[in-house]
């Protein structure tokens, strides 16, 4: 009689899990070198249209004469956000993905080494525009800032927890538009700090420069005492 061999046991690799584990060793490792190097790396994240470039353009003034720093503007396609930004005056290089939704460390890693600029004492990624992917890796960055604009409405940390739980720096900007918006600070908070309580927020508005000034001392402090 003909008897069939028995099936073995299906094996399942979790390749979300192992991506995951090599690249926060990957960051780990770029976190080091940046050390060595003497340069902060700032990761800024958010949706689309929240704000991050014209945000970097409000702290011009207040970074002025005090640190050299440039910006990596990673986007799927287009140039726009780093000619905007060269034009300011501000050292950038454009990163394209290819579609992808976020940067890795090695991604990172690549962009600022074709940035060729050892002399920065500080370095921004303004990640993919997206709430999801960008939060799930580590780019080796010494700090993780979001930006939460007035007219995406105070719910988005409860929505997106990975993110706002990631950031250790919220800016809620477009603060001139809350006359305009059901926007409730309180409740947003409360969302935000049950993913991290620990979180720093900042109310500004990059158009009129409201509280700017706050936000760029904050982060200045964080990067001296991040290059002592």
């Amino acid at each position: 009689m003909y008897q069939t061999k028995p099936i073995d046991p299906l094996q399942i690799i979790d390749l979300k899990q192992s991506i995951l584990e090599d690249n926060d060793k990957d960051a780990e490792a770029l976190r080091e070198e940046l050390k060595k190097e003497n340069t902060f790396l700032i990761n800024l994240m958010s949706s689309p249209g929240s704000g991050k470039t014209s945000t970097l353009l409000s702290l011009i003034p207040y970074f002025q004469g005090k640190i050299q720093w440039g910006v990596m503007e990673a986007d799927i396609d287009s140039d726009v956000d780093a000619r905007t930004l060269c034009q300011a005056g501000i050292p950038s290089i454009q990163l394209h993905t290819g579609g992808m939704c976020h940067l890795d460390a090695d991604m990172t890693r690549q962009g600022i080494r074709a940035l060729g600029r050892p002399d920065l004492d500080l370095i921004i990624l303004e990640n993919v525009g997206n709430l999801v992917c960008p939060a799930e890796f580590d780019t080796g960055s010494s700090l993780n800032m979001t930006i939460l604009s007035v007219p995406e409405g105070d719910d988005k940390p409860a929505k997106y927890p990975l993110m706002y739980q990631e950031c250790s720096v919220l800016v809620v900007n477009k603060i001139d538009t809350l006359p305009v918006f059901d926007f409730d600070k309180t409740r947003m908070e409360q969302y935000a700090r049950s993913c991290n309580p620990d979180t720093r927020i900042f109310y500004i508005s990059a158009k009129t420069g409201e509280g700017v000034e706050a936000l760029a001392r904050y982060l200045l402090s964080q990067i001296s005492r991040g290059l002592q």
